[in-house]
């Protein structure tokens, strides 16, 4: 029984299993990108399409990610993030994944690993209030879970993995926060 616990341990660390995600494969070449969906019409309330901005927002973030070999992108069941992703998988030929806009992220999980895409380079298109719960959900130690605000549209996250111990450890998630495109509006403007 010591050495099949062992030999579990031991596998564990090579093939990178995330216990807070459930992703397997997680290896220092897997990044993850996450950004909130681009500006937003006010029409139709219940599904909203991209504004002039949140449309050049897009392109905009086609051009960031081109040379970064992601291989698929993962957008909501709204308008709004399909289109954000649109540059990318038109331009790009990215596949595209719909999962379900939820806090809990247990549809885009469940699709990450039926894809086989934990190890690899991957975007996720989200919403302002499950961003932040996808990132901490990615691994991200006491990372906040705070609504990015109503009206930043220009950020842009990348987790990536590192072993804790050369060779060895596992792999602990890290993000980096960034900014892409024109700067958001702060006041007065249509979201």
């Amino acid at each position: 029984m010591k050495k099949f616990l062992c030999l579990f341990i031991f596998s564990c660390m090579f093939v990178g299993i995330n216990a807070q995600t459930g992703l397997t494969g997680i290896t220092s070449k897997t990044k993850v990108y996450l950004v909130r969906h681009a500006e937003k019409a006010t029409t139709p309330a219940d599904n909203p399409v991209l504004t002039e901005n949140g449309n050049k927002r897009a392109g905009d973030l086609m051009r960031k990610l081109q040379n970064k070999n992601v291989k698929r992108i993962y957008v909501t069941q709204f308008r709004r993030t399909q289109m954000t992703g649109d540059s990318m998988r038109i331009q790009l030929g990215i596949d595209t994944v719909k999962y379900l806009a939820e806090e809990n992220g247990n549809d885009l999980f469940a699709k990450i690993i039926a894809h086989r895409d934990a190890g690899k380079t991957i975007l996720i298109i989200g919403h302002s209030n499950t961003i932040p719960d996808y990132i901490l959900k990615l691994g991200v130690a006491n990372y906040p879970t705070a609504n990015i605000p109503e009206k930043e549209f220009d950020n842009i996250y990348l987790v990536y993995y590192k072993r804790t111990f050369p060779f060895f450890g596992r792999f602990k998630a890290h993000v980096k926060a960034g900014k892409y495109g024109a700067a958001s509006a702060v006041s007065g403007a249509m979201q």
